[in-house]
């Protein structure tokens, strides 16, 4: 450039890369003396000056050249040279981490080009980066009206974008943000990209925050974005159906399949239909119909299952797709070994996108046992449900009970933020360790790996697909499911607790998990909390003298065989009614429960439709409205059947062969109870109708419960968490045989 003056342009820069700015200055100034008419030489003057710190100096050197400029489009190259001069010098320091001095810089870019939405973006970055970004500034930049205006870096639009939408999703300025980014995704691969970063962000509304007003508003700006792509349908159909939009939802997952065209997303939607129009109460035979659609869609699936590294696991083709066998049918061997090789596929699945893609973690038993020198064994749980739902109301007691000497408790909070209230009295404040896993499930697989977790316990099976996708990952290296529903079959999971009762002596031919026995009861509680009652018979029109049946459960339980058999129980028993309680669609559960009473010949006006009670404490002292309680099948009832047992009321069960049909059998023989349990139609019937006329019977029933609170392993809690420990201590001793064995 000044070839003449080589020595001393070159001083002026090494003195710049030094920070020895005052020097730097000072060879520019002798620079310019010798060639007054270089423009350039005053850009890098007025750098120096504002590295220095002397920014007023700075401005007047830059405005005082460019004022001269004889013509406009002379003025714009000279603002071009000195932004271009600026930009790399925020580049510079940004590479050597100085991002107040960067931040600086890009301000002064943005004076001087005040349009240029790149810029805007890189000065975002640098607040965001320095931990000084608030949503205002995003107006404070005209960000948006820039983005209007002109195209942008794309990769650093989704830079800026990620973390602001983790941070500030509900904001009015960021959602102005992201709606003004859509047009910028130009390319398929931009729009999926952009696409999959707002569905991650209505997945997160939806999971950590139960926002479904703003988890929808990004799903349908997904929607409007791609098309012609089911993922924001899926999302979409959840939200509905969690949002009692009952119809919506089965119309979003109708729309899913009619775009899905893998297997793999056919049997997603598909799965989301079904529970749609189980939400919903739909007609039993067109909800039957796409169960059996379902059916054949995964024996297509295991014929020629889609095994694509590069495709990311849908952690819900985990769970959704297998979640509702059991309320059709009580048919394990057949169900489960369908699940069986469902899982097993699915772990392939995500086997082979680890392998691929993350090279620097492997499951157990792929790595060495990492555990630090300790005696005692360390027990992780892991659940979204530690909270106020039947998980956290009945798993609380052990970890009051766990022997604190020979056991330390990690706990993880899965997809949750806090863990305050319920969940921070009766497992936060009762664990050693505790977490908020709120990331993806890989994250949260490696934070367990770390924690050097020896026995994970995973307290939600099917019923949170994060949760299976985490234990798909293998983090620890014995692996059990327990309580929060029937095994899944995944091929990570070692054991599955249980107990005589809850599974038949053949169960372990149809298990991929080994059974483990626990030697009275697989669930023990101690008692359970109640309110005062809101409900009297006469508000609900029922005379004193009347006998009152009661059921509770969701929708997706009232299968029309056991309501048929409820109705001839209450045809049969005169001056009785029926009240029935539950999430799900009133109008079309009243409507099924009216047709099936008016087949039977029972009055519409002998049913009562309760409504939903605003807690659990409320909804246990209005059970003390009903004579007998009637459970369901195939699909019985726990949580209810335990609060049930606890206020002394009798219950008829019928018991069947899966674990769903069993669990209201096996609480009642561990409180001590026979009198209700069923094993056959009739039997339920004639129980139904003896405990409905025989009032001593029914005193007799709840005397024995109220004396089996003192004795009844159902009731002690206690003992069975040290069932519960000697089960972990005989599970790590089995795994250091067999390590041993396989060493000789």
């Amino acid at each position: 450039m000044l070839p003449s003056d080589l020595p001393l342009q070159l001083q002026a820069e090494s003195y710049l890369s030094q920070q020895q700015y005052a020097q730097a200055a000072a060879c520019y100034e002798q620079l310019i003396e010798l060639y007054p008419g270089q423009p350039s030489l005053y850009w890098q003057l007025g750098l120096a000056y504002l590295l220095d710190g002397q920014e007023a100096e700075a401005q007047l050197t830059w405005s005082l050249v460019i004022a001269e400029a004889e013509t406009p489009e002379q003025q714009a190259a000279w603002i071009c040279e000195l932004v271009e001069i600026l930009l790399q010098a925020a580049h510079q320091q940004e590479k050597f981490d100085r991002p107040t001095v960067a931040w600086a810089l890009r301000q002064h870019i943005r004076e001087l080009a005040p349009h240029q939405a790149n810029h805007s973006l890189h000065l975002l970055r640098q607040l965001l980066q320095a931990g000084q970004f608030t949503p205002e500034r995003i107006a404070d930049l005209e960000l948006v009206a820039q983005l209007q205006a002109s195209q942008v870096d794309f990769d650093l639009l989704l830079a800026v974008l990620q973390p602001i939408l983790g941070q500030f999703p509900d904001h009015p300025q960021v959602w102005e943000l992201v709606v003004a980014s859509l047009a910028q995704a130009q390319t398929t691969a931009q729009i999926q990209e952009l696409s999959d970063r707002l569905l991650t962000t209505s997945h997160q509304l939806f999971t950590l925050f139960a926002d479904l007003v703003l988890s929808r508003r990004y799903a349908e700006l997904c929607l409007q974005l791609d098309p012609h792509r089911p993922n924001p349908l899926w999302r979409l159909a959840t939200i509905a159906q969690f949002a009692a939009a009952y119809e919506q939802g089965i119309e979003f997952a109708q729309q899913a399949s009619r775009v899905s065209t893998t297997l793999r997303d056919k049997l997603i939607s598909q799965a989301l239909l079904l529970r749609g129009l189980l939400f919903a109460g739909a007609a039993w035979a067109e909800t039957k119909a796409a169960l059996d659609q379902q059916t054949a869609l995964l024996h297509t699936w295991l014929e020629q299952p889609e095994i694509d590294p590069d495709q990311t696991p849908e952690s819900v083709l985990l769970s959704v797709c297998l979640f509702f066998y059991p309320y059709f049918q009580d048919d394990p061997q057949t169900v489960r070994r369908l699940q069986n090789q469902v899982m097993r596929s699915c772990q392939q699945l995500v086997d082979a996108y680890v392998e691929k893609h993350l090279p620097d973690y492997r499951p157990y038993p792929r790595v060495p046992l990492i555990r630090t020198e300790r005696q005692k064994l360390r027990i992780g749980y892991i659940s979204n449900c530690l909270r106020r739902h039947s998980v956290g109301w009945l798993s609380r007691w052990i970890f009051r009970h766990h022997d604190r000497e020979r056991f330390e408790i990690y706990t993880y909070f899965n997809q949750q933020t806090e863990a305050s209230g319920f969940t921070g009295q009766w497992f936060a404040d009762a664990s050693d360790q505790w977490r908020c896993l709120t990331s993806d499930e890989m994250t949260a697989a490696k934070t367990i790996r770390a924690d050097e977790i020896d026995i994970l316990v995973d307290l939600d099976s099917l019923t949170f697909d994060q949760t299976m996708a985490v234990m798909a990952l293998k983090p620890a290296p014995i692996q059990v499911t327990w309580l929060g529903l029937d095994a899944s079959g995944l091929p990570t999971i070692d054991y599955f607790l249980a107990d005589p009762y809850v599974l038949p002596d053949h169960a372990q031919d149809y298990y991929s998990e080994q059974i483990w026995r626990l030697p009275q009861t697989y669930i023990a509680v101690d008692g359970f909390e109640v309110e005062v009652p809101t409900l009297r018979r006469q508000d609900l029109d029922i005379p004193a003298d009347a006998v009152v049946y009661f059921s509770s459960q969701f929708i997706v339980k009232r299968h029309p065989e056991t309501i048929r058999l409820q109705m001839q129980i209450l045809s049969q028993v005169p001056n009785s009614y029926f009240l029935i309680k539950g999430l799900g669609n009133l109008q079309n559960t009243q409507a099924i429960f009216e047709q099936i009473a008016e087949e039977a010949g029972v009055a519409a006006n002998r049913l009562r439709f309760l409504p939903h009670v605003p807690i659990e404490e409320i909804h246990r002292a209005n059970l003390g409205i009903a004579d007998v309680v009637l459970d369901t099948f195939p699909y019985n009832g726990a949580t209810t059947t335990l609060e049930t047992l606890w206020m002394g009321i009798p219950i008829v069960t019928k018991v069947g062969q899966q674990f769903a049909a069993r669990n209201s059998y096996g609480m009642m023989m561990n409180a001590g109870i026979t009198e209700g349990i069923a094993w056959t139609d009739a039997e339920y019937i004639e129980w139904g109708i003896r405990l409905g006329t025989d009032v001593a019977l029914r005193q007799n029933i709840a005397w024995k419960l109220r004396q089996s609170r003192q004795t009844a392993p159902l009731w002690n809690a206690k003992q069975f968490t040290c069932d519960l420990e000697a089960a972990y201590e005989q599970m790590w001793q089995r795994r250091g045989e067999a390590f041993a064995s396989e060493a000789l």
